[in-house]
């Protein structure tokens, strides 16, 4: 069984030898025409075709909790979406509605990421093939710790979308992770259901981590013409800090997280002044700034979620909604005051940062919703007269704000209350808000009530009428730890501004598996004139998304109704039209 549709092997040569010129003398080739990976330029040019061109922000979205349905939310509308399988992310359905061409979906994701673990794989293994110890020469270190770094982080990646999140180790060694792969493919067959590949949770953190640390070290900045668009030494602390923070190892959250962020991390941080604000591409070119301290790392995809929001009416970052039935009323809560226009602890209305710089109107009006500048696509022509051409988008795994939150978050549960929100209030100075960041604001915003279930018209414990505040099952979920009182609000206001910083990014998806945060989707399909609601609770298996049919269908088994997850590789052109409507995005007022 592959771990995805063509060898590793093959694609690994197909790659080199896109990159490197043939030999003129046929005499001299190879029989299959591959060109060997011997020399460490070659090592290098070849991790940079690692970097997945897939994302999963689209699907992660439409999973959490940032987009509603505007045939909830916009009354008498019936609107299809945009693409079938975006309505069964945000059902909680195996998504199977798509074509193997169809970008952002689980099997582009699943075939991107494990490409990319393949070429790292080829390049460990032609470093090894030229030295007895890569990580010590001189030559060889920094792409052996690249190399190491990335298959690290793919794997993280794979594991916390198709597996369960971690809870702790005792927990985490019950739940199925994915086949953790640090071999070449060399022959036609792999059958990665054995132990040696397949691991549960426990065990796939352990060869993260195994892997993180043995290249973090060797990384040299001096190595990358473009630090940003690799992983450079403070991407890397950035990764450990988070990975950390999702395995509760708060010590070391804080210890990488100082490394990335220095010692002022307000240097560190985006200078929303700056920001050129004459256009709208002036905006986006600044916020993707390479040379921007923030931008960790970029990551360049073929993803249409730009289109899904502007030019659909279906699903959406949107204002909420109450609506009776039965005598019964629920509140659809409003994603768009929570994340990019709404107010915060010590800001009201619209955080600064976005007033300036614009949060944008969907393409069918205001009441659709609206979405950050920043999710504005590249759109690369191939034929200009057709109008036709690839779509890319420029995602930031890892900036320096994300990185500043995961050191608050870890300081706060090692009882660091005060420099917690120290670090919080460094986020939202870098947005331009101006007031002081208390604990009595903290306490004020994020309040907690026992009443305003959202479920149905009678008050549950469970819930709460705060939209700020989300349901969190820590105990549940394996916490060591449980927040009361004023270290709960901070949290809370920790979780808000992680939510705020990573929107569109899908980030906020990760967020809700660890602390097992209840999500509600209500939901009218274009033939309905009903109302529906699902929740999606702590322990759903529903949290763990599907395994790409492709791939159970090639005999890997689900892992949906056990919590465990499996494997596949490359995919997706992005090859579309130019852009939709011929519209000019307007400012939301």
């Amino acid at each position: 069984m592959k771990l995805y549709k063509n060898l590793s092997y093959a694609f690994a040569l197909i790659v080199a030898a896109g990159m490197f010129a043939a030999c003129t003398d046929k005499l001299d080739e190879v029989p299959d025409n591959r060109t060997f990976i011997d020399n460490p330029d070659k090592v290098r040019k070849l991790l940079t075709s690692a970097y997945p061109v897939m994302t999963p922000a689209m699907i992660l979205e439409l999973s959490g909790d940032n987009m509603v349905d505007d045939n909830v939310v916009v009354p008498a509308t019936h609107n299809d979406p945009y693409d079938k399988f975006h309505e069964e992310a945000y059902l909680w359905k195996d998504i199977n509605n798509y074509s193997i061409n169809s970008d952002d979906t689980p099997y582009q994701v699943w075939e991107s990421y494990y490409a990319g673990i393949s070429v790292c794989n080829h390049a460990i293994a032609a470093m090894k093939e030229m030295s007895e110890d890569p990580a010590n020469d001189i030559e060889l270190a920094h792409s052996w710790g690249e190399a190491h770094v990335l298959r690290a982080y793919l794997h993280f990646v794979l594991v916390n979308i198709f597996a369960e999140a971690y809870k702790n180790d005792a927990m985490s060694a019950s739940d199925r992770g994915i086949p953790y792969v640090t071999e070449p493919e060399t022959v036609v067959h792999v059958d990665y259901s054995t132990s040696q590949y397949l691991h549960n949770v426990k065990e796939t953190y352990d060869l993260i981590e195994q892997d993180l640390l043995e290249g973090i070290d060797l990384i040299d900045d001096s190595k990358f013409k473009v630090g940003a668009y690799h992983f450079n030494r403070n991407a890397a602390n950035a990764f450990a800090a988070r990975f950390y923070l999702f395995k509760r190892d708060y010590a070391k959250t804080i210890h990488y997280a100082d490394e990335a962020l220095g010692t002022n991390p307000t240097t560190m941080l985006r200078k929303w002044g700056s920001i050129n604000l004459n256009t709208l591409v002036s905006k986006v070119n600044d916020y993707n700034d390479a040379n921007q301290p923030c931008n960790f790392l970029i990551q360049s995809t073929y993803s249409l979620m730009w289109r899904m929001i502007f030019d659909s009416a279906r699903f959406a970052v949107n204002e909420g909604t109450n609506f009776t039935k039965d005598g019964k009323t629920w509140h659809v809560p409003s994603t768009m005051d929570v994340t990019i226009f709404g107010s915060g602890p010590n800001w009201s209305s619209v955080l600064p940062a976005y007033q300036n710089t614009g949060v944008y109107v969907n393409g069918y009006g205001q009441e659709y919703g609206g979405w950050l500048f920043r999710l504005y696509e590249y759109f690369e022509y191939t034929d200009k007269i057709a109008g036709i051409g690839y779509v890319h988008m420029l995602y930031q795994p890892f900036t320096a704000e994300e990185t500043l939150l995961c050191r608050a978050e870890a300081k706060l549960y090692l009882g660091d209350r005060d420099g917690a929100i120290q670090d919080l209030g460094y986020w939202t100075s870098s947005h331009l808000v101006t007031s002081a960041l208390t604990m009595d604001n903290i306490r004020s915003k994020y309040r907690r009530t026992a009443t305003g279930s959202t479920d149905v018209a009678t008050p549950t414990m469970n819930a709460n009428n705060n939209d700020w505040v989300s349901e969190l099952y820590p105990a549940e979920m394996g916490f060591e730890k449980v927040l009361t009182g004023d270290d709960l609000s901070v949290l809370d206001c920790v979780l808000h501004f992680r939510r705020v910083e990573t929107i569109h990014n899908g980030d906020r998806w990760f967020d809700i598996k660890r602390y097992g945060i209840k999500v509600r989707h209500f939901y009218r399909g274009p033939q309905e004139d009903e109302i529906h609601i699902d929740s999606l609770t702590y322990n759903d298996p529903r949290r763990v998304l599907q395994l790409p049919n492709n791939v159970i269908e090639a005999g890997y088994p689900a892992n949906r109704e056990t919590g465990y997850s499996g494997g596949m590789s490359i995919g997706g052109s992005g090859y579309v039209q130019s852009s939709p409507l011929n519209a000019n995005p307007q400012m939301m007022q």
